[in-house]
């Protein structure tokens, strides 16, 4: 990945924890594009899993599928930054197993 300059993030979460996140990306300066930061963007999805025995849900229940409305967050940083900032997101979120896909961005308009 060290090739792409910048990568972007795709965060699932509760809608409840976006100002969270919001914070945390800040702190790390994810967003930060040109003159401008804190930019990404978020629109609601419905998710679906089902937790397996042993685990700790932040929702749902062991053995029972949840299907429940998430935002998908999206924002970029340098790909230098990506492993600080996906701890940062760690930090805050609130699922047992966050899902955080770091896609490596060929081109962006900055």
């Amino acid at each position: 990945m060290a090739d792409f300059a910048y990568c972007k993030l795709e965060i699932f979460l509760p809608e409840s924890h976006l100002a969270a996140l919001q914070k945390a990306l800040r702190a790390v300066d994810a967003g930060h594009i040109g003159r401008y930061d804190s930019c990404l963007s978020y629109a609601p999805v419905t998710s679906c899993w089902r937790p397996l025995e042993g685990t700790c849900p932040y929702l749902g229940q062991p053995g029972v599928l949840s299907t429940e409305p998430e935002l998908k967050v999206e924002v970029t940083c340098p790909t230098e930054r990506v492993d600080q900032t996906v701890e940062a997101i760690k930090a805050v979120h609130p699922y047992e197993e966050p899902v955080i896909n770091v896609i490596p961005l060929y081109r962006t308009s900055f």
